[in-house]
Formats: C-alpha cells, sequence, structure tokens
C-alpha cells in the first residue's frame, strides 16, 4: 500500500516537477554543458574584428588569440590598436600567430571595402574565415526630449551599430560568395557573426535612439542566413550575438545620457564583464547557434521573439517560446508600472532636472 501510495505521489506531482525539470535541461543547455562538436574552430584561423581596443572587442580579440587564432583588428585610435597588438602577442598560444591592425571608422560609408583588401593583401592573398562585426555605441535618451537631439543620436547609432556592420557584411560575402572561392559544400563555412542586444529582444524606454540599429542588424542576418543557401559550394553561416549589459568603457559613456526611468527599469539586470560575454558568445557559437544569447535571461528572450528566424534547436526553442508569453504578461505589468508610477512621481519629463 505504500508503494502505491508513492506512486500516486509521483504521478500526482509531475505537473510541478516536469516545468522545473524542462527549465534545468534549457538552462544547461543554454550553459553549454551538453558536448556537441565544435561548429567554429579558430586555431589556425584568421579573423577579422572590429571595434577591438576596448570592452566586448578588446575582450573577444584576447580570447581568440589564447586559442590560437590569427587576428586582424580594426578601430579608430592608433595608439589603443598598438596597445591591443602587444596584449594579443602576449595573449597568443603559439609564436607562429600573426596579428595585425588597421585604422578606420565604421561609420564611414565605403570603409569595408578599403578593409577587407587590406586584411587579403596582409594574409597573403586569403580572404579572413571569420568576420566578428563588435564596433558600437548607445546614445539612450527620451525620444521626444526638446533638450537632446534623439534624431541625431539615432543616425549616429545607425551608422556605427547597423551601417558599420552591413558594409562589413557585404565586403566579407562578396570574397566568400564569389564564383572562383568556391570551395564545395563540404567545406569549412565561413562565418559572418554580428553584435546585437538583448534590446533586440525587448524595447526599453529610453533606448529610442539605440534599440532600431540592432533591431535591423537582426532582419539584416534573418534575411542572409536564408541567402546564402544560394550558395551552397561557398558554405557561409551567419550568427548574431545578444549581450546584455556590459561592464565597460561604452557603458560609461551611454550612462551620460541615460534617462534615469531607463536606470530604474534595468536596475535588476545583472551586468556582465566583456571576459565573461566573450567566453560564452564564443562558446555558443562553437555549438554551432545561429542567436547567440550569453545568459538565461537573454536565452528566454531569445524563445519568445523568433517569429521566423532560424532556430538553435527546434524542439527547446518551441516549447520555451510557449513558455515565455506567460512570463512576459508580468514583465510588461511590472515595467509599465514602473514608468505610471514614475509618471506620478516626477511629472512631465520636460521638467525633469538634468543629473
Amino acid at each position: 500500500m505504500s508503494l502505491l501510495t508513492t506512486v500516486v505521489s509521483y504521478i500526482t506531482s509531475l505537473p510541478t516537477i516536469i516545468p522545473s525539470l524542462f527549465l534545468l535541461a534549457v538552462y544547461a543547455y543554454t550553459m553549454g554543458l551538453f558536448p556537441s562538436r565544435n561548429a567554429m574552430p579558430v586555431a589556425g584561423r584568421t579573423i577579422l574584428l572590429t571595434g577591438a581596443t576596448e570592452g566586448l572587442g578588446r575582450a573577444a580579440a584576447l580570447l581568440l588569440a589564447s586559442r590560437g587564432a590569427n587576428l586582424v583588428i580594426v578601430s579608430r585610435n592608433v595608439g589603443r590598436l598598438e596597445e591591443t597588438i602587444s596584449l594579443l602577442k602576449a595573449a597568443a598560444s603559439s609564436p607562429n600567430q600573426r596579428f595585425y591592425y588597421i585604422s578606420a571608422d565604421v561609420s564611414e560609408a565605403g570603409y569595408a571595402d578599403t578593409v577587407m583588401a587590406e586584411t587579403i593583401a596582409w594574409n597573403k592573398g586569403k580572404s579572413p574565415d571569420i568576420v566578428w562585426c563588435v564596433a558600437g555605441m548607445s546614445t539612450p535618451m527620451l525620444w521626444a526630449d526638446a533638450q537632446e537631439d534623439s534624431m541625431a543620436a539615432s543616425r549616429r547609432n545607425m551608422d556605427v551599430n547597423f551601417f558599420g556592420a552591413a558594409e562589413m557584411s557585404r565586403a566579407a560575402l562578396k570574397e566568400w560568395l564569389a564564383p572562383e572561392n568556391s570551395k564545395g559544400k563540404d567545406a569549412e563555412p565561413k562565418h559572418l557573426i554580428f553584435t546585437a542586444s538583448v534590446l533586440a529582444f525587448f524595447a526599453v524606454a529610453g533606448y529610442g535612439p539605440y534599440t532600431p540599429s540592432k533591431w535591423a542588424l537582426r532582419g539584416l542576418a534573418d534575411t542572409l542566413a536564408m541567402e546564402v543557401g544560394l550558395y551552397p559550394d561557398n558554405p557561409v553561416k551567419i550568427h548574431v550575438v545578444y549581450p546584455g549589459t556590459i561592464t565597460s568603457p561604452g557603458l560609461e559613456r551611454e550612462n551620460q545620457t541615460k534617462p534615469e526611468v531607463t536606470l530604474e527599469l534595468e536596475k535588476d539586470e545583472p551586468a556582465q564583464t566583456p571576459e565573461q560575454v566573450a567566453e560564452k558568445a564564443l562558446k555558443g557559437l562553437q555549438k554551432g547557434e545561429y542567436f547567440v544569447p550569453v545568459s538565461l535571461t537573454g536565452n528566454l528572450m531569445r524563445c519568445g521573439v523568433l517569429g521566423g528566424s532560424p532556430r538553435n534547436n527546434w524542439l527547446v526553442d518551441t516549447i520555451v517560446g510557449w513558455i515565455v508569453p506567460i512570463v512576459y504578461y508580468f514583465v510588461l505589468w511590472g515595467m509599465n508600472s514602473t514608468v505610471a508610477t514614475w509618471a506620478r512621481k516626477k511629472g512631465h519629463p520636460a521638467k525633469y532636472v538634468k543629473q
């Protein structure tokens, strides 16, 4: 009789146990606890990386150097580029690794073709194996704030975040997909990596000048992920990395214009170091993920808004996608309540005292 009671108790507890086990499995999958084939080896390969002299860009460059990659790093400041090259040489795992820098402004029209040509010339006539577009900026402010030029900020963010990456992607794909560069469908694929933001999954008040540039990257990536299928003998994989808050000089700059209500809305989001984001991003890339979240929260957000985007795992993504809208009901209720309370306490935004 006690055995029957135990079995009945177990069966009746399944509705509460199964969701917990499933979320545990999702967490384990996200954290890379399930072994898988390395879908993006980097040792001995040449990687072109923009925004490489600070924050995530520098952390990613150092991590890749420690894993045996050759690197071409791109940024504007020559002094910081030279400093970063020294750090890369110190981090290298082999004396045979090669490093090179190019000073360029990713917001300038036509920059990418020049950078790509210089990279190929340095790389003995070969195009890079991996291109990772990290360069970016964020200028948060209230969209209708009469004291701030949100349109000018939006154009600048779009130039750096979207067009900077878009131009580089076109320069890379023109090389990789050219008929003379066909290597066959079984060749090691090239990899194009965009860097977006979790704000491309979930918009937050105050990020009007920034968020659209990251949503645009996601749209471009979805388009290219399908389009490269037209070139089966020139295999290319597209990826998008989705960081949240990163403790970096970029965060310090964006906080200079960030509205107080935005700080309040995102106060509970745990920040990650550039090194943490780089490590988790590389794990996701080497697992072959298309959308690469760098936290459990980011992964849940990803599953909630996939639409027609490619999936990392059809089963996991679909089931989590059913659950997330329920969670979002409470999240949105909480955030909109915070905004409404803020408005009652602070009054019209035009009356806010600038900090």
